[in-house]
């Protein structure tokens, strides 16, 4: 299981990679005309409505990408079905169409089905659809349908399948929490620590928007959002489930990505440079976590606990100072700036020692973890490819001839069911597994033949393995 959320953690890098930038762009926006989110100024339309087309998105974006991530030759096929799967589920679940199949107002659930959860799922629908059927023989009236071309077809009827759990499992799930999120009003600073606590665990599924109603708008009679800026709340009450975010969103989770670069490593530390730094900025500017969180969730859930727990007494601890801010966007430096002037905010300026001590503690705590249970943090994933087998090469610099030799050794063309590669290696599926001889590959002047599956041979070639694949296609048209 935690090979296959690592494998998941590392598909998501890809759709994540091109999120902070966005999510800058639509502080940058937001900054600029904090009201009208653009409606006054064309300069902040044109970046909000630019990071907003991914931010708004992103659940799209994990569909797709996590389709090709977990597809095990990260074909575009695959990210055409988990396409199919997105538009399937998100259609037959919206609530306009729930609507028109019951009869009746759709229940509120339905109006949050387009999350990043769903996405995942998709996404891991498309894959799981894809390396099942990608190789499909269909009888001959049916043939045009074969192989990669069935992919769309089934991942379309399991999707089918996939909503009509969701159609019963979704809102069941979402009343629940919206009916939790009102018991635990009454606690005061620790439902608000509860509340904390639930709204970052809940993120990877979606969920988190059902709190968020009870606390944040109008479903409990709270509405702390509206009131802190309308000036119509209770001062010193009013923002309690807002000011405790801005300790972590601008401090603790920017900590947070410093010590998983300071842990990432040696060869690494470039590429979770540019992933986490970008990340943490955006995180602190606008408050827009997700780049950052979606980035290790996966990858180490244990260290997202870790954040989740600190997060929930960060709000505690927040809620019982006479410390108050608020968001119309996120608890990002934008809406912090913002807060000093809205009528509900009380010493909004208090909450900078307590971000420090929370970059403090974030640090501390997750450096320790990484380093004491091994976590495969950005940077600190087991390495695919060993220092020996980038530097592999070959003995024989005709490509053809080593493709004819290895095509042979697989027991001929005709044997050979798939062609692919990766950095160093051919990753091939055969017929008939007796049929290929490793002495026969070997002697092409590889560095080495492996057997992960019955069907399949994986040859490592080395880094020149593109030339020797395009050479092995042509044999194959």
């Amino acid at each position: 299981m935690m090979k296959y959320l690592q494998r998941l953690g590392k598909s998501l890098m890809l759709p994540v990679a091109c999120l902070p930038v966005a999510g800058i762009l639509m502080g940058i926006g937001y900054w600029i005309d904090p009201k009208g989110w653009g409606a006054n100024n064309v300069a902040a339309a044109f970046l909000v409505k630019a990071g907003g087309s991914l931010i708004d998105n992103m659940a799209l974006l994990f569909a797709i990408g996590v389709a090709v991530g977990m597809a095990i030759d990260s074909d575009g096929t695959a990210a055409l079905a988990g396409l199919v799967s997105w538009l399937v589920i998100t259609t037959l679940l919206s609530s306009e169409v729930v609507t028109m199949f019951t009869g009746a107002e759709a229940d509120p659930a339905f109006e949050h089905i387009k999350t990043q959860f769903i996405g995942i799922v998709c996404g891991l629908i498309g894959a799981a659809c894809y390396n099942k059927f990608r190789n499909s023989k269909l009888p001959d009236f049916l043939a045009f349908f074969s192989g990669k071309r069935s992919v769309a077809i089934v991942t379309a009827g399991v999707s089918i399948v996939a909503s009509l759990i969701l159609f019963f499992v979704w809102p069941f799930v979402y009343g629940a929490l919206v009916a939790f999120g009102k018991a635990i009003v009454s606690t005061g600073a620790v439902g608000a620590g509860i509340y904390g606590f639930f709204n970052r665990l809940l993120i990877p599924f979606g969920l988190h928007h059902a709190l968020n109603s009870v606390f944040w708008f109008d479903v409990a009679d709270i509405s702390d959002i509206s009131r802190f800026w309308n000036g119509d709340g209770v001062l010193g009450e009013t923002g309690r489930y807002m000011a405790g975010f801005f300790p972590v969103m601008m401090f603790g989770l920017p900590a947070g990505a410093l010590a998983m670069y300071h842990t990432a490593k040696s060869n690494k530390k470039k590429i979770a440079a540019g992933l986490l730094g970008a990340a943490a900025l955006c995180s602190f500017f606008t408050g827009v976590t997700e780049p950052l969180e979606f980035a290790f969730m996966f990858l180490a859930p244990g260290l997202y606990l870790i954040h989740a727990l600190l997060t929930g007494i960060s709000l505690f601890i927040v809620a019982l100072l006479p410390a108050r801010a608020g968001f119309y966007f996120s608890a990002g430096l934008v809406d912090y700036v913002l807060s000093f002037r809205a009528p509900m905010a009380v010493n909004p300026l208090l909450l900078l020692p307590i971000g420090l001590a929370a970059a403090i503690i974030y640090y501390v705590v997750f450096r320790f973890a990484i380093v004491k249970f091994n976590l495969k943090t950005p940077g600190r994933e087991d390495d695919e490819y060993g220092e020996e087998e980038m530097k592999a090469t070959l003995s024989n610099d005709n490509y053809g001839e080593v493709a004819a030799a290895i095509v042979e050794g697989l027991g001929g063309i005709d044997n050979i069911t798939s062609i692919d590669n990766c950095i160093t290696r051919l990753r091939l599926e055969v017929k008939d597994y007796t049929a290929v001889n490793e002495k026969k590959i070997k002697s092409a002047g590889v560095a080495g033949v492996l057997r992960p599956g019955k069907k399949s041979v994986q040859v490592i070639v080395g880094t020149q393995v593109q030339h020797v694949a395009d050479e092995m296609k042509k044999l194959k048209q």
